[in-house]
């Protein structure tokens, strides 16, 4: 799917440019891409422009709800499926995404951008191949990029998450020249394909998949087996975990997580919010 190139909007942001027109500014300088870039944004009575292109002043905005142009409006990028899947604002700029109100990423302490760069340094990406096996909003490939990764093949599972991706300033695009051709984004179930993978030719592996109760085949000891059938030896792994259950039941997915990589041959740690594990 080809990345939108438009606006994206936020309330506070309108309420920037029609605050700055009232005041009779004609021009408007912030950033229509959530803090990704900045620009000015001349304005007219009725319109506004961002790249040569005219654009009506939005209304009734919402709250914690991001906004693209669709050709008509500017509509929340949000989507109902099954479930309801959204990107959510935060303040740090790369936003989150919910499913049915629940928030998929952390944003509490700091970006979750800066929360992926966090996580991808630990397995040291630059000059390698790696396996991201839940793209998400694609932070951790993104990082990679950043790190210097020779090759990244990332698999997404949910479509709605893809097309957010799609209109997500931050989620980087396979084919934008920045990416030089290094980032390979496949819509498949990783349990399933990632027995298509060779043995021992993947260097590192990002692991981040949803919570246990959603995906237990992620956690599982047969999917365990496949990561250590594809990583070669010495090769960096780290899996998000984080601590669900943790104030409601005795379970601790951390550890359990830990013994099962342990038994497929890994040598596992628990490392922020989550494990770090080297394939023997």
């Amino acid at each position: 799917m080809s990345h939108y190139s438009g606006p994206v909007l936020t309330r506070p942001i309108a309420e920037k440019l029609q605050s700055a027109r009232d005041a009779g500014a004609g021009e408007w300088s912030g950033s229509l891409d959530l803090g990704c870039s900045n620009g000015s944004a001349p304005l007219h009575a009725d319109s506004w422009e961002w790249k040569g292109r005219r654009y009506p002043y939005p209304h009734k905005l919402k709250d914690r709800t991001i906004y693209y142009w669709d050709g008509d409006e500017f509509a929340p990028v949000s989507r109902f499926s099954g479930s309801l899947i959204k990107l959510v604002p935060t303040e740090w700029g790369a936003p989150t995404f919910e499913i049915d109100g629940i928030k998929m990423l952390p944003t509490a302490k700091e970006s979750p951008f800066e929360d992926a760069r966090r996580k991808v340094a630990l397995v040291e990406p630059r000059g390698k191949v790696l396996l991201d096996t839940c793209g998400g909003l694609g932070y951790f490939a993104a990082c990679c990029l950043e790190g210097g990764v020779a090759r990244i093949h990332s698999f997404e599972k949910n479509p709605d998450v893809l097309w957010l991706r799609t209109l997500n300033p931050w989620s980087p695009d396979p084919d934008e020249p920045a990416s030089g051709g290094r980032l390979q984004l496949t819509h498949a179930d990783v349990s399933q394909a990632i027995t298509e993978i060779p043995d021992a030719s993947v260097d590192a592996l990002l692991h981040d998949p949803p919570r246990f109760g959603i995906a237990g085949e992620l956690y599982s000891q047969v999917f365990y087996d496949q990561l250590a059938r594809v990583l070669r030896r010495d090769g960096r792994l780290f899996h998000y975990t984080g601590s669900p259950n943790e104030l409601t039941s005795d379970r601790d997915v951390p550890r359990e997580v830990t013994k099962r990589l342990e038994k497929a041959g890994f040598k596992a740690q628990l490392a922020l919010d989550g494990v770090l594990a080297i394939r023997r």
